[in-house]
């Protein structure tokens, strides 16, 4: 029709691709260009709670997916992202012991216990505090960490051990600042 935009149909899977994952693509692909922008991913992300993703989280994921650098993921990106929230999701519920819909102080700790970090009791404070969701009535303490905002802190408690572990060659626990204070200062920034 002159005057209406272009708007791809979708073909069909791809061969070998499953066809539900498919329809999930492109009901979250909504100006039907074959790939996701990170506002669409957004907009098709909930925690437990029905809350979207935080933009943050959203980018960290695209980040990881968008394996072709285009600052979108295609159906191949999307589908490695969604296995790969499927597994947080099986790891989430499974240290949310209380049902509560996200993860407070003893269950942050066996957690990234059971990752293979042991962490002062500070750093989990400090990891806690940075990651929980705000209050919901603006007041009061805040809920705990949501499944997004989860998989960011464990994503971020990885990349930033690997970075101190690459500059601990004689892996002795110390650069020129401690490894508490190297974590306690990043995870102290805005």
């Amino acid at each position: 029709m002159p005057g209406q935009p272009y708007m791809q149909t979708p073909l069909g899977p791809p061969p070998g691709a499953d066809p539900q994952l498919w329809q999930w693509f492109n009901s979250v692909d909504e100006d039907r260009s074959g790939s996701i922008t990170v506002i669409e991913l957004q907009a098709a992300l909930v925690n437990g709670n029905w809350t979207r993703f935080d933009l943050d989280t959203v980018k960290m994921l695209m980040s990881i997916f968008d394996t072709d650098r285009s600052g979108t993921i295609n159906f191949t990106e999307f589908a490695g992202l969604w296995k790969y929230i499927s597994d947080w999701q099986n790891v989430f519920r499974h240290f949310d012991r209380d049902r509560s819909g996200s993860i407070e102080g003893r269950e942050l700790a066996e957690a990234l216990r059971s990752f293979g970090y042991n962490l002062s009791p500070q750093l989990l404070n400090l990891i806690e505090s940075k990651y929980s969701s705000e209050p919901v009535s603006g007041y009061g303490p805040p809920p705990g960490i949501t499944f997004d905002r989860f998989v960011r802190a464990c994503v971020a408690v990885k990349t930033l051990t690997e970075a101190f572990q690459r500059i601990d060659t004689d892996r002795d626990g110390w650069i020129q600042v401690s490894y508490e204070q190297f974590m306690q200062t990043v995870l102290s920034a805005p």
